[in-house]
Formats: structure tokens, sequence, C-alpha cells
């Protein structure tokens, strides 16, 4: 894989492709994301490299994996952050950005620790705790749609 992140084209290209794979193996996706709080509430968010913008933390269910398990995977995976107390359920969204059959769970985490920084590899660009009112450019209005409901009570939505 090249060093520079794929193109706009590139990304759509593999978002295409990964759904179409999925419309024949799996009836539904269903992923999982987090909002991430630290002590003075700053979110923790990501950047990867093959889709543009920062969003919360998150992925995708495996077959035989519970929504809490596959949050815990992610969070480590994505940020070196392990829960160390109970997951709060948001809510379940349709994701209709991605696709007509794509559903994600977001929690919110107030308890956990984080290991060590995250390095940038081929996935994750960059990783960050931010302030709600200085959330970095380019930051997904449905990233910034579960803070709202999430942290100041606003209705939630029914889509991403």
């Amino acid at each position: 894989m090249s060093d520079s992140p794929p193109s706009r084209n590139e990304n759509r290209l593999i978002t295409r492709l990964a759904h179409l794979v999925f419309r024949f193996t799996r009836p539904m996706t269903l992923g999982v994301r987090a909002i991430v709080l630290d002590g003075e509430g700053r979110v923790f968010l990501v950047r990867h490299s093959y889709v543009p913008g920062w969003h919360l933390p998150g992925g995708g269910v495996e077959p035989g994996e519970t929504l809490e398990a596959a949050v815990r995977k992610e969070l480590r995976e994505e940020g070196n952050i392990e829960v160390t107390g109970g997951l709060v359920l948001h809510g379940v969204f349709h994701n209709a950005h991605v696709s007509r059959r794509d559903h994600v769970a977001v929690y919110v985490v107030q308890a956990f620790r984080q290991t060590g920084p995250r390095a940038p590899d081929y996935e994750i660009v960059e990783t960050g705790f931010f302030r709600r009112d200085a959330l970095p450019e380019g930051t997904t209005r449905g990233t910034r749609d579960r803070l709202a409901e999430a942290l100041d009570g606003q209705p939630k939505a029914l889509c991403w």
C-alpha cells in the first residue's frame, strides 16, 4: 500500500466494493462507535486513511461478537484505550449515508485508561482528545450530531 492516503474516488470505490461483498455475505451490516470522554470532558476522535474526516472510534461487529465486545476491541485497536467501567448505550442508528442496510450502535465511555498514544499506521492516520468547542476541522456531521445528542440532551436522530 502507498504511504499516501487514498483519493476521494478511491475511498468511494473501496466503500462500494466492501458493501457489494457485504450484500452477499451479510443481510445487514452492524457497526459500533464510541463517544469516549476523558476527565476534562474532551472527546476522543480518529482520522482514518481510507475515509475523509474525523470520526468517533469504532468499526464492524463480527459474526458471533457482542456489541460491547466490538466496542472494547475497536477502542483497543484504534486508540490503545481499555474500558475500565461500564458502557452506556446512547442509541442504535440507521447509517443511511453508507447504505440502506447499515446500522451503528453508539456507546458512551467515561471509565477507561489509555495505555499509550496511538502510533499512526496504514489505517489510522491521527487520533486525539479534543474539546467540544475546538473539534478539528473535518469532524463529520454524524460525529457532531451524536455528540450533541448524547452530551447536550438533544433528541436522537433516526439516521446517521
